[in-house]
């Protein structure tokens, strides 16, 4: 309505005359709100009871009069007119209005998909028995059926166990994929719009459900929804409907050998290259980001440009505070780093050390953001996964970048950049050529600033690279397992049960500093700081790798200080821990030949000496003197002939 506009005639102030008016129109438009809804209230009661009395004939005029009343009582207030539309009992009587020959099917139809919008509809829609009649119009070729009888079904499936039960009894899914199939080279509006509203039910229809998701992949809709982003890239509604299909079934391991098998990757680069609204890009991300852990589709990713699509993305994110681009910088650069998992989509980027993706990448390290630190340094880790690229990062001086970095998050630094810049780091250390070089760049003075860190994350890598360091590097084990903070520390995380790989990796550092600097010294420092019983336990270990490298560090114990270690040697049990591993027939020939060269070396030892003999370990080792393997077979003549000697 209207207000007039009011003339300053009098001398009356006309805002109080603007006011009256301003309140007088109020009222009216609150009267006129409440008259048209008693008249809808009561038109819609009058056209339920109608369409009762007239619904056999579904060709009557005053059933077409009824529908028009109920779409309009829908449209005003759906939730109030459907719950009438219940209880006066209406959808029982929609089924036998659903016919391909009758001109109110549509109509039917509408009322079903604008009915099935509430929740607590889906359900009576069910129990009225309108999926079937529903799934037969499927068949109809007209376009107008169609396109109701989508909305009906897809809002009849929207997150409902019971609506997409009845839809896969009744076929329902299979015949809009083969609709879809068949509909997808054509580009003209109505049919696009058509489309968009099938992909919509599939997608309500299997939406979090992982057998109706496999279900539609094995009806081959992933090739059909490829297709459609190709020939209909223009139509944005029916492309976003077309993502986020993908999204869903992308999270299915089945998926991926299809969408592998498809143009997925050009389709979706040459799309996203397109977009310039953050939401669009997201959209795309987020089905880029389940389909990049296939390591074909990676190699794709890369070979249709993806990654240059992201490093444009860093670059106009990096220095921006805005939300929505720092979301989008994490985004785009943790993509990076995962199509860098596959080794040859990472082995295509690297271009021998010389590739311009990695040179951009490393330049990420001294960057000041801490997502591009992490993604820089994580990248770093996952091109250093074969020894020809390690050696050649390590040669173009990356570890002193490394180590800088590190140096920025020792106090109070960004846990998450600490754990990726030592992963490199310890990736790096591999290669025994590497070794040396490291050492001598000071990587183990500075990994040794983070000894404090309480992070069980940041220590597992600790460890790690420390003993990648040593391995072979007899002054660097020797001068690190003299260095009594380290050890008395590791003796600490050797009882870390609560982080097993914490646990599991500071033994074998204990371990390892021993074997590698075979050093009197290295023996005493850690006897005195009490590691030698969590190497006994150590080789009960169900990982024989571990088992192994202990019986070896404690057989240079023996050799090099039994005197110091004697008392630590029976408090741990050692002698019944070497009986039981002699004993037990699925005990590798590895730890049978170290178990032995142990029992010998610990035979100088007066009280292990005693534990030996009355644990009869003659019967134990006479058996393995006929082992299939010759060195145990071997070095069991030459224990029992010792044993014997001091019985």
């Amino acid at each position: 309505m209207k207000v007039a506009l009011v003339v300053h005639v009098s001398g009356q102030d006309p805002s109080v005359k603007e006011e009256k008016s301003s309140r007088q129109t109020r009222r009216s438009l609150l009267v006129n709100v409440h008259f048209l809804q008693k008249v809808l209230e009561d038109n819609l009661n009058e056209a339920l009871k109608t369409l009762k009395l007239s619904s056999a004939d579904s060709a009557s005029d005053s059933v077409e009069g009824c529908l028009d009343c109920l779409l309009k009582a829908l449209a005003q207030n759906n939730a109030e007119a459907s719950e009438k539309i219940q209880e006066m009992g209406a959808l029982p009587l929609l089924p036998s209005l659903l016919s391909t020959q009758s001109p109110c099917t549509p109509k039917v139809a509408n009322i079903i998909a604008e009915v099935a919008k509430n929740e607590f509809m889906r359900s009576p829609c069910v129990e009225a028995g309108l999926i079937p009649p529903l799934v037969q119009l499927l068949n109809s070729k007209d376009q107008e059926v169609l396109l109701q009888t989508g909305r009906a079904l897809g809002n009849i499936c929207y997150d409902s166990h019971e609506g997409r039960r009845a839809v896969d009894e009744a076929g329902g899914a299979q015949i809009v994929a083969e609709l879809i199939k068949s509909m997808a080279h054509n580009c003209e509006p109505a049919n696009g719009k058509l489309l968009t509203v099938f992909c919509g039910m599939l997608m309500n229809y299997s939406n979090d459900n992982d057998s109706l998701q496999a279900q539609l992949i094995n009806m081959g809709v992933i090739p059909t929804l490829v297709k459609l982003l190709g020939i209909h890239s223009e139509n944005t509604a029916l492309t976003e409907m077309c993502l986020i299909a993908f999204g869903n079934l992308a999270e299915l391991e089945s998926s991926k050998e299809q969408f592998a098998a498809t143009n997925i990757a050009e389709e979706l680069v040459r799309l996203f290259r397109k977009q310039v609204e953050h939401e669009k890009k997201e959209m795309i991300f987020e089905v880029l980001a389940p389909l990049a852990e296939n390591d074909v589709i990676k190699l794709q990713l890369v070979e249709a440009g993806l990654v240059e699509c992201l490093l444009e993305v860093v670059a106009q994110t990096v220095d921006s505070d805005r939300e929505e681009d720092v979301a989008q910088l994490k985004t785009a650069s943790d993509l990076m780093v995962l199509l860098l998992l596959g080794d040859e989509s990472m082995q295509k980027l690297f271009e021998g050390g010389k590739g311009s993706v990695f040179q951009r990448v490393l330049s990420w390290v001294p960057s000041n953001n801490h997502q591009l630190q992490l993604a820089g340094a994580l990248a770093i880790a996952n091109f250093a996964r074969n020894d020809g690229n390690c050696i050649h990062m390590v040669d173009t001086g990356i570890v002193q970048k490394l180590l800088e970095l590190l140096d920025r998050h020792v106090e109070e630094g960004n846990v998450t950049v600490q754990h990726a810049a030592l992963s490199a780091l310890r990736n790096l250390a591999i290669p025994v050529v590497n070794k040396s070089k490291m050492l001598a760049a000071g990587v183990s003075d500075v990994v040794l600033k983070f000894l404090q860190s309480e992070m069980p994350p940041v220590q597992f890598k600790l460890l790690g690279t420390l003993r990648m360091l040593i391995d072979t590097q007899a002054d660097a084990a020797d001068q690190l397992g003299t260095n009594v903070k380290l050890v008395e520390r590791l003796v600490e995380w050797c009882e870390a049960k609560d982080h097993a790989g914490v646990m599991g990796e500071s033994n074998r550092l204990l371990s390892a500093l021993i074997r590698h600097s075979k050093s009197k010294d290295v023996v005493r420092t850690v006897i005195q700081s009490g590691g030698v019983k969590h190497l006994v336990t150590m080789a009960t270990s169900e990982h024989m790798i571990m088992q192994n490298e202990a019986l070896v560090a404690l057989g240079l114990i023996a050799a090099l200080d039994l005197d110091a270690a004697e008392k630590d040697f029976v408090g741990a049990n050692l002698v019944q821990v070497l009986h039981k591993l002699l004993s037990d027939e699925r005990s590798a020939p590895e730890i049978k030949y170290n178990s032995m060269i142990l029992i010998c070396a610990v035979m100088g030892s007066e009280p292990l000496h005693k534990e030996v003999q009355s644990l009869a370990f003659i019967d134990v080792v006479s058996k393995l003197r006929s082992h299939e393997n010759k060195t145990v077979a071997h070095q069991a003549s030459l224990t029992e002939q010792r044993l014997t000697a001091q019985s």
